[in-house]
């Protein structure tokens, strides 16, 4: 789809850009609203784009994505992924994307990792918020809870913990972290070792985990800190769990991965796909939800309510509410 030159309105922007595709009220989650891409059916699906919010060191930019590309027509896969791309180039440079679960759903699977924030920007929004956020849940409890997602990205994780947290860790005198533990896997049918394949899978868990035990000796030379590891415990059964916490354990399989008895608080980052149902200490605390799953601020309402729910997902939404409440003032 051919941009014309003088859509690029965000020329001449050196800092971070962040475009975040998100569903117009009424929009692919309720159909409330009349309002298509476009307005005759000779024309190109157009969805514009506009100033959100400018913080130091990165802005982000909005693209609303209405329920309908034409008239009463649902989004057609394709005209919705040529939209997006025509949208994105229309900011200068190569700015990062975020995407309502609302608006991904509605793509092709195979076309989704495309849209997926780097690495890079979900650092930087997580450091911006925690920024907003740490140091008052510090003051409280000086402690650091770290829920780490499977075995192969513990070392990455790690290292972005790191960067996260030093501008704090003299506030730290604890440190928790839950990690997956390497099981040994066995064939069901005979006894038998697994396969060779299974074999290295393994062999390449145990590497990372001597990894991890490496990344975590900088904290006690640095600050003098000694992390405690724990492994998460498996579940293997739902009995006496409300109905959406069955729901969410069911889905992760039988032996779902749980936090133990440990009590977590003060700042807690959690990389985990999917809930781990954390016991959190009373006090001041903030859940830092990295991968932004918002099945967990569901289901943390409802187990700690008066823990503070913090996710870059989250951010952006207030960012396109306070956009829209400052329209509504000015009309």
């Amino acid at each position: 789809m051919h941009v014309p030159a003088e859509s690029c309105i965000y020329c001449g922007m050196e800092q971070e850009t962040i475009l975040y595709y998100y569903p117009l009220p009424g929009g692919p989650a309720g159909r409330n609203s009349t309002e298509a891409a476009k307005k005759h059916w000779f024309q190109e699906a157009v969805l514009r784009v506009e100033t959100l919010a400018e913080e130091a060191g990165f802005s982000v930019l909005g693209c609303p994505v209405p329920p309908f590309y034409y008239r009463k027509k649902e989004w057609k896969e394709p005209v919705l992924f040529e939209a997006m791309e025509a949208a994105l180039h229309t900011a200068a440079g190569m700015p990062d994307t975020y995407v309502h679960p609302d608006i991904l759903r509605l793509l092709a699977p195979e076309n989704r990792g495309r849209w997926q924030p780097r690495s890079s920007t979900v650092k930087m929004l997580t450091k911006h918020l925690l920024g907003q956020q740490a140091q008052k849940a510090l003051a409280r409890t000086d402690m650091v809870t770290v829920l780490l997602g499977q075995l192969h990205e513990t070392a990455q994780q790690l290292e972005m913990t790191w960067e996260l947290l030093e501008p704090y860790l003299p506030r730290v005198n604890r440190m928790l972290l839950y990690c997956e533990e390497q099981e040994t896997l066995w064939d069901k049918r005979d006894g038998y070792p697994a396969d060779r394949e299974t074999q290295i899978l393994e062999t390449a868990g145990t590497d990372a985990r001597e990894e991890l035990q490496e990344l975590l000796e900088v904290y006690y030379y640095e600050y003098g800190l000694v992390p405690q590891l724990v492994p998460y415990s498996r579940s293997r059964t739902t009995e006496g769990v409300e109905e959406e916490v069955e729901k969410a354990a069911k889905e992760t399989g039988p032996v779902g991965l749980r936090c133990g008895k440990e009590r977590c608080g003060g700042v807690i980052l959690d990389y985990c796909e999917g809930f781990r149902y954390p016991k959190i200490a009373a006090g001041e605390c903030v859940y830092m939800d990295i991968v932004s799953d918002g099945g967990k601020q569901r289901l943390l309402g409802r187990k700690s309510p008066a823990v503070a729910y913090v996710s870059p997902l989250k951010y952006l939404d207030t960012m396109v509410k306070n956009s829209y409440d400052r329209k509504v003032k000015m009309t």
